[in-house]
């Protein structure tokens, strides 16, 4: 018996030895020599599966599931963050372990559709490790370049942003984005003599008063319908833009008092659009504000399940809001 059991672990022996020299001949050796840095993006939502799959197609690593141990014996796929990393053909498998499983030094960074500058900030503040002097430069300097752009050019996108990119660059970076998107829009903003300036203040308040998609379209027509007849607009939005961060958030509800507050963007007080659009709005808002709903609404509202309800007359606006506010 006891020479079974030693024949048993020579053979347990020998394949953790063999198994242990694979592993170290495929990570103490590169698959180039003298290789440049190159960038490799992990995605978002990335499997490890996928990760180690393109590395080995991509030529980084030698053996997928050589380097599949690897990695689980530093904590697996959680241990490596979707980003942008710089590795080389010329590093060994360790090495290009050791990086992944570091922080990048490029982040996916997502802006959602409808935020003013300060919120957009705070998300870019948050993936880069920005301090307060970093988000000011963003508010005050980087998007207050001319007028045109101090809002709603500021493209709401997934981008994969440098940790040491200045704000300016950005800025930059996002702006590009917008006018790569609304270039095909704004011929459409032409054809129907509307300016490009117009349409996005007019689709920023669509964006922050629209419940989703869907209604976006009566929600720009009503909008249309108020201004050309040359009405006061009304729109809480506007004004919660105006009023700025109660401590509440930046869109947190406004009260009777708050509709006297002395602002261009406060349209219970002036009539017109205000000065600059109140968020920046995604590729849906615009486009209702170019193919808006044909209605003869001039009020809306949405009830507690966010269906949207319009109104012709002042009349039928309050019978609204006694039927689905109260």
């Amino acid at each position: 018996m006891i020479k079974y059991k030693i024949i048993i672990f020579s053979i347990l022996a020998i394949g953790f030895f063999s198994i242990m020299g694979i592993i170290y001949g495929t990570f103490s050796s590169a698959p180039q020599k003298n290789s440049e840095l190159e960038n490799f993006i992990v995605k978002r939502n990335s499997t490890q599966d996928q990760v180690i799959n393109t590395l080995k197609t991509s030529g980084f690593i030698k053996n997928q599931q050589a380097f599949d141990i690897l990695i689980d014996l530093k904590g697996g796929l959680s241990k490596i963050k979707p980003g942008g990393y710089k590795i080389s053909k010329s590093m060994n498998a360790w090495s290009i372990a050791n990086i992944l499983t570091q922080k990048p030094y490029m982040e996916w960074v997502v802006i959602p559709e409808g935020l003013r500058k300060e919120e957009i900030a705070e998300i870019l503040g948050q993936a880069l490790d920005w301090n307060d002097a970093n988000k000011k430069d963003w508010i005050e300097t980087a998007t207050d370049q001319k007028p045109e752009y101090f809002e709603g050019v500021y493209f709401p996108d997934t981008y994969l942003i440098s940790v040491d990119e200045p704000p300016l660059q950005i800025a930059e970076r996002l702006r590009a984005k917008f006018q790569e998107e609304f270039s095909p829009l704004a011929k459409e903003a032409i054809k129907q003599n509307i300016k490009w300036d117009t349409a996005l203040k007019i689709a920023s308040i669509v964006q922050r008063e629209s419940a989703g998609k869907n209604d976006m379209p009566i929600i720009a027509g009503i909008i249309w319908n108020r201004l050309l007849q040359n009405m006061k607009l009304d729109i809480d939005a506007t004004l919660q833009y105006a009023r700025g961060n109660t401590g509440q958030g930046w869109w947190a509800p406004i009260s009777i008092a708050e509709k006297q507050i002395d602002s261009p963007y406060n349209t219970y007080k002036y009539k017109g659009l205000p000065p600059h659009p109140i968020c920046n709005p995604g590729l849906d808002a615009i486009n209702a504000v170019l193919s808006p709903s044909k209605t003869d609404c001039l009020y809306y509202l949405h009830d507690s399940s966010k269906v949207v309800h319009c109104a012709k007359t002042y009349e039928e606006h309050r019978q609204n809001i006694a039927k689905f506010l109260k």
